[in-house]
C-alpha cells in the first residue's frame, strides 16, 4: 500500500505481460481476459512452410495426374469388361487399347515437363498452324461421323480427333499473343487483332463437325486466357453474349429435327420419355443412388450390364459413383480441385505473362471440361459429350490432355525458385538410396 495526501491507502500496482507488451493493472484485482498467446511463428507451422514451398505447385500436378491416369485405367477396364463380352470379344479389349494410349502419352507428358518456357514460345505459331491444317480434314472425305459428330479423322492406321490438338495449340498460341501486348490490351484493337479472329476460326471449325461439347471447351480456354491477360471485362462480356447467341440460335434452335433442343428440355422438365430424351440421364442418376456412401464394390456394378450408354466414356462417373460411391466421386472431384488450385498457384507465382495466360487456357480446359462431364452426369447439365479428362476411355484426348498437363509441370518447374529445390532435393534422393545401398551391401572378412 502507499500513502496519499488525505491519509487512504491506494492500491499498488504491477505489471502483466500481454502478447510482447506490458500493461499496469491494479493489484489485487482479477484479470477479465487472459493474456494473448503470440502468434505461431512459421517455423512453428510446417504445413504452412509447405504451402508456401517452391515445389508445391510441381507436386500436386505430379501426384493429381498420376492418380486420375490410374483411376481412368481401373475404370475404363471396370465399365467395358462387360460389354466386351457380350460382342464376343476380349473383357481386356478397352482396357489394353487405353493402356496403349497411356504408354504413348507418358513419353509425350515426360517431354513436355523438361521443355523450356522459351521453346514453348517458339512453337505456338507452328502449332496453330499445324492445328488448323489437321482440323480442316473433316472437309475431307477423310472424316468420320461418330455419333452424330463428324470431328473424327480416319487415317485408315488409327483415328484422331483433331480439335484435342487445337486446344493446347490455341492456349500456347493466345499466351504469345496476349502476353506480348498484355501492356496494350486497353485498347481494343489490340484485343481484338490478331487473337480474336484466329480465336473464331476455331470454335468455327470445330463447329463445322457438329462437336458442340467440344466448342464449349475451346470457349473456355478463349474465356480464361482473356480474363488472366487483363482485357477489358465489357469486351469480354460482349464476346460471352455474342458467343451464347450463336451456339444458342444456330446451333441448338435451328439445328434439323432438333435433337439438341429435346434434350435440353428433358433435362429441366419432367422426363416424359424415359426410353429416349431422358434414358441416358436417368440411368446415370440410378448409377449414382445405387453406390451410395461406399459403393456396391469394383467390378459390381449393375448399370453397365448395357442399361448406360458410353458407360467407359463420357458417363463413366456414374460407374464411379456406382462402385466406388459418394467416397470415390469426392476423390476423382478433389483431384480436379487440387489441379485447379496447382494452376491458379502458377498464375499467381509466376512472373512471365506468357505462362500466366497459358496455364489459365489450360486450366479452364482441363477443370472446366471435368466439371462440365459431371454436371451432366448427375443432371445439372444436358448431356452434351463431354469425356471427363485422363478418365474416360479415349485416344487422342487422353494424349493431348497428358500433352497439356506436362505444359503445366513444365510451368511449374520454372517457378522462381524452383528449379533450385527440384534439384536440390534429387541430391538428397541421390544420396539417401547411395546410403542404403551401401547399408545393404555386405561386408568383406579380413585374412586374419
Amino acid at each position: 500500500m502507499t500513502q496519499t495526501a488525505n491519509g487512504r491507502g491506494a492500491p499498488s500496482t504491477r505489471t502483466v505481460p500481454r502478447a510482447g507488451t506490458s500493461r499496469t493493472v491494479p493489484r489485487g484485482r482479477a484479470t477479465t481476459r487472459e493474456p494473448r498467446r503470440p502468434r505461431p511463428e512459421p517455423a512453428e507451422r510446417p504445413w504452412l512452410g509447405q504451402w508456401n514451398s517452391t515445389v508445391t505447385s510441381y507436386y500436386l500436378l505430379v501426384g493429381a495426374t498420376a492418380l486420375l491416369a490410374i483411376i481412368g485405367l481401373v475404370m475404363v477396364f471396370s465399365s467395358s469388361a462387360v460389354t466386351q463380352i457380350a460382342a464376343g470379344k476380349s473383357p481386356f479389349g478397352a482396357f489394353l487399347e487405353q493402356a496403349k494410349f497411356a504408354l504413348m502419352g507418358l513419353p509425350v507428358l515426360l517431354v513436355a515437363t523438361r521443355v523450356p518456357v522459351d521453346w514453348y514460345k517458339r512453337l505456338a505459331w507452328p502449332a496453330l498452324f499445324v492445328a488448323l491444317g489437321l482440323q480442316m480434314l473433316v472437309f475431307t472425305p477423310l472424316a468420320k461421323n461418330v455419333n452424330g459428330n463428324t470431328g473424327w479423322i480416319d487415317l485408315k492406321l488409327f483415328t484422331f480427333q483433331p480439335a484435342e490438338v487445337a486446344k493446347l495449340a490455341l492456349a500456347l498460341w493466345l499466351g504469345v499473343v496476349l502476353g506480348r501486348k498484355q501492356r496494350m490490351l486497353g485498347q481494343w484493337r489490340h484485343v481484338l487483332i490478331p487473337a480474336v479472329p484466329v480465336a473464331v476460326a476455331v470454335v468455327g471449325l470445330v463447329l463445322a463437325g457438329h462437336d458442340l461439347g467440344t466448342a464449349l471447351v475451346v470457349m473456355a480456354i478463349i474465356a480464361g486466357a482473356f480474363f488472366v491477360s487483363g482485357a477489358d471485362g465489357r469486351l469480354l462480356a460482349l464476346g460471352a453474349g455474342g458467343a451464347a447467341f450463336v451456339v444458342g440460335y444456330v446451333f441448338i434452335l435451328n439445328q434439323s429435327g432438333g435433337d439438341r433442343l429435346s434434350r435440353i428440355m428433358a433435362t429441366y422438365r419432367e422426363c416424359t420419355d424415359t426410353l429416349g430424351e431422358c434414358y441416358q440421364s436417368m440411368h446415370g442418376l440410378y448409377a449414382l443412388g445405387t453406390g451410395g456412401l461406399t459403393g456396391v464394390g469394383l467390378g459390381a456394378s449393375r448399370e453397365k450390364w448395357s442399361y448406360l450408354p458410353e458407360a467407359h466414356n463420357d458417363f463413366i462417373f456414374a460407374v464411379i459413383g456406382e462402385e466406388l460411391g459418394l467416397l470415390g466421386t469426392l476423390l476423382v472431384l478433389g483431384l480436379f480441385v487440387i489441379v485447379g488450385v496447382a494452376t491458379s498457384r502458377i498464375v499467381r507465382r509466376h512472373p512471365d505473362p506468357f505462362v500466366k495466360i497459358t496455364t489459365a487456357g489450360i486450366a479452364c480446359w482441363i477443370v472446366g471440361q471435368a466439371f462440365i462431364n459431371i454436371g451432366v452426369v448427375i443432371g445439372l447439365l444436358p448431356v452434351i459429350g463431354v469425356p471427363l479428362p485422363l478418365v474416360s476411355a479415349g485416344g487422342s484426348a487422353l494424349i493431348m490432355t497428358m500433352a497439356a498437363l506436362g505444359v503445366l509441370i513444365s510451368f511449374a518447374r520454372s517457378e522462381p525458385g524452383a528449379a533450385e529445390a527440384l534439384a536440390a532435393r534429387g541430391s538428397v534422393v541421390r544420396r539417401s538410396l547411395a546410403v542404403v545401398g551401401r547399408a545393404a551391401r555386405p561386408r568383406r572378412r579380413t585374412a586374419r
